[in-house]
């Protein structure tokens, strides 16, 4: 069984965390690249991390995305309290904040399934059985990533996590936001992930209150380590 270096970052500025992951996603990169052509007794193997933590109110807009679905100015911006990012992940702007579970894996995808249809399904299928646990039924939209609640009907449909990666050399960075407690009115000023015709939610809305949040964050481990086939170990 793989092991994977698991760290909770707590509440933490984007930037701070960016740098953080952006510097295990190279060194993973490094260390793939410095064992080609080695032979196999002096391979040195790659490490698998998994950060998680809370961003201070934050949009980031992904390579894909459109400045036209930030609906605010600069001044807008500093009259909020949010920051704003644009980043190398792939998907549109979605909003970070306190109350929500952001989730950072840093995987050799080549110690996994070299498939990144494959690894964003896992992914999602983990927040599905988190839900699930808490007796929220969730799913997929055909041709849309994420995890929704009542995905069959256009007009009840909204997202409860959005998702967003970057992969080269089958190494992945960035990951997932799942809405537990989080404020949705900060998704008013954006247009979220590019989809005008649906809405977001959270898990508090959903169940009429908060939720335990670190409860929440330990049966979300539990499915990732579960699909994955992995042992999560705390890193120092």
């Amino acid at each position: 069984m793989r092991t994977v270096h698991f760290k909770d970052l707590g509440r933490i500025d984007y930037a701070t965390a960016w740098d953080l992951q952006t510097k295990l996603f190279q060194a993973t990169i490094d260390r793939k690249m410095a064992n080609r052509g080695l032979p196999e007794d002096q391979l040195v193997p790659t490490e698998d991390h998994l950060l998680f933590c809370e961003h201070n109110p934050v949009y980031t807009l992904g390579k894909s995305g459109k400045q036209s679905h930030l609906l605010l100015n600069e001044q807008g911006l500093r009259e909020k309290g949010v920051q704003f990012f644009p980043i190398d992940r792939g998907g549109d702007i979605t909003y970070h904040g306190p109350g929500q579970i952001v989730g950072y894996p840093i995987f050799d995808l080549d110690h996994h399934f070299t498939d990144i249809h494959r690894y964003l399904r896992t992914l999602e299928e983990a927040i599905i059985g988190t839900l699930e646990a808490y007796g929220i039924k969730a799913g997929r939209i055909e041709g849309l990533t994420g995890v929704w609640l009542d995905g069959s009907d256009p007009f009840k449909a909204r997202k409860i996590c959005a998702f967003g990666i970057r992969a080269s050399r089958w190494v992945t960075m960035h990951g997932f936001a799942f809405n537990v407690n989080t404020d949705l009115g900060y998704f008013e000023n954006i247009v979220p992930c590019g989809i005008t015709d649906k809405g977001v939610t959270s898990m508090a809305k959903e169940l009429g209150g908060p939720v335990d949040f670190e409860a929440v964050k330990q049966r979300l481990k539990l499915e990732l380590a579960d699909l994955f086939d992995v042992e999560l170990v705390e890193a120092p």
